[in-house]
């Protein structure tokens, strides 16, 4: 945290500059993107307005101000990856409004007072001491000549040498051998945004001359450098950075690039891990759900559901609660550090959505605890709330089952993957009309196939089928739920 005092005009306050770095934002995560400012350099800020939207690997997340005062500077562009710590935008507050920590212990000689910095979202490891270390050149090795650099060896990035004591500021770094006395030049210095930037466009930093303060290389220089290294005009170079990297397209090629980052980038190391981790199994089972639909019917007329969103998947939820309070093993956890089986006694039930970022499964805390009309208020909110982008964290974690519903893209059946953690996972197929034998004749009748796919270091088929069995029960005569709780 780097803090520089002014002491203003005569009888105005003195102010004092200070970095906001990115919080840990919960759940284990070490970086996330600015996917967009919503405040630029110059405007006044209050403490807790929402300054930026950052995306974590599970959600889109809202940043408040832990400050009142002015923006400085923006150190980070929207679609840069930054890691938690890292600073992304300086304040300028009164000096007063921020009191610096003592350096000198109590009067009795025991340790400084401990410092906690503002805790928005958690805030992570508080970094200790108020100035900025002094900075020191950061030696590099030069790239080896092209006879003695392996095929496909990067030239363009310069390895960063890091000597095993660091040198004071006052000594040099000077190369071993004959070069023994003469000091190492000194690596290019930018900052983050802008050495992405040149990553992106393909700009050397080796060789630039920097314009900002103290020889820094900026956004103009990279783009300067393009115009005149390509033969872009920096209009050209602009877009070209506007585009960023979420979606790389090569003139004349046949295929895009994406990075993978984001929601994509945990989904599939979550999935990769569910399957190499679980045993798992699948049963389907396919239902005469004519009853159930009748009973949507009529509740959506209903006084006391008016205003809710009912659909098949709401009626899929609650049998699936009901099954569960019967075949408890489907709700349980195998701990592989403690060699436990963990079986929970509450349903945090897990709902996947596909949204513009990716798929993301949001869970109802308690929901076997929750009525008809209650569930069916959760999951439309889940659902809205995922598809904006805006799942907090805390919905995204602590799920015990879930469920899928594949039928409203118009497919049958399927095999879902486990979500990592959990025992089981429920796919709803859709609600199709088909030939079906009722009351010793063939009738059109209303049919859904119900896909299971379970653990089986915890499951047994048994379970699973008794579970799956009973599900379909309640949906093809809700009725039979009288006879099961």
């Amino acid at each position: 945290m780097s803090e520089t005092v002014h002491a203003g005009t005569p009888g105005a306050p003195a102010t004092v500059i200070r970095e906001f770095r990115l919080p840990d934002l919960g759940e284990g995560l070490t970086e996330s993107e600015i996917v967009a400012w919503h405040v630029a350099a110059g405007d006044r800020v209050t403490l807790n307005q929402v300054i930026a939207e950052v995306e974590t690997a599970k959600a889109v997340v809202e940043v408040p101000s832990p400050y009142t005062g002015t923006v400085v500077e923006l150190l980070a562009e929207p679609g840069t990856t930054v890691a938690v710590g890292t600073p992304i935008v300086s304040f300028e507050v009164p000096a007063d409004a921020v009191r610096p920590p003592s350096r000198a212990g109590s009067a009795g000689g025991g340790a400084p007072a401990p410092r906690r910095e503002p805790n928005l979202v958690g805030y992570g490891a508080v970094v200790e001491g108020t100035g900025r270390p002094a900075r020191r050149s950061r030696a590099w090795a030069a790239p080896a000549p092209e006879a003695e650099r392996g095929e496909g060896e990067p030239t363009t990035e310069p390895a960063a040498v890091e000597p095993a004591v660091e040198p004071s500021e006052a000594a040099p770094v000077v190369e071993r051998g004959e070069a023994e006395s003469r000091p190492r030049p000194e690596r290019p210095r930018s900052t983050p945004p802008v050495r992405k930037l040149a990553k992106d466009l393909g700009v050397d930093l080796v060789g630039l001359t920097g314009t900002g303060p103290g020889g820094l290389i900026t956004r103009d220089d990279v783009l300067a450098a393009l115009g005149a290294g390509a033969g872009r005009t920096e209009a050209e170079g602009e877009r070209a950075a506007e585009a960023g990297p979420a979606v790389v397209r090569a003139a004349g090629e046949r295929e895009t690039r994406t990075p993978i980052k984001g929601v994509r980038k945990h989904t599939a190391a979550a999935m990769v891990a569910s399957a190499f981790t679980a045993p798992q199994a699948s049963e389907f089972l396919t239902v005469d759900v004519t009853p159930s639909m009748d009973l949507l019917a009529r509740l959506r007329e209903s006084r006391a559901f008016a205003h809710l969103k009912l659909t098949p998947l709401t009626l899929v939820a609650k049998a699936v609660l009901i099954g569960l309070a019967r075949n408890p093993t489907l709700n349980s956890h195998w701990d592989e550090g403690a060699q436990e089986i963990v079986q929970y006694h509450y349903v945090n039930l897990g709902i996947a959505a596909a949204t513009p970022r990716g798929l993301v499964v949001p869970n109802v805390k308690d929901a076997d605890a929750m009525t008809l009309a209650e569930l069916a208020e959760a999951i439309a909110d889940l659902a809205a709330t995922a598809r904006d982008g805006h799942t907090r964290p805390a919905d995204l974690s602590g799920g015990t089952i879930s469920i899928t519903n594949i039928g409203v893209f118009g497919i049958d059946a399927g095999t879902p993957i486990l979500h990592p953690g959990e025992a089981a996972i429920i796919a709803v197929g859709q609600v199709r009309r088909l030939p079906w034998e009722f009351e010793g004749q063939v009738a059109l009748r209303q049919v859904m196939t119900i896909s299971l796919t379970f653990d089986h270091r915890l499951v047994d088929g048994e379970q699973a089928s008794r579970f799956l069995a009973d599900v379909g029960a309640i949906l093809a005569d809700p009725g039979m739920v009288l006879t099961m709780v």
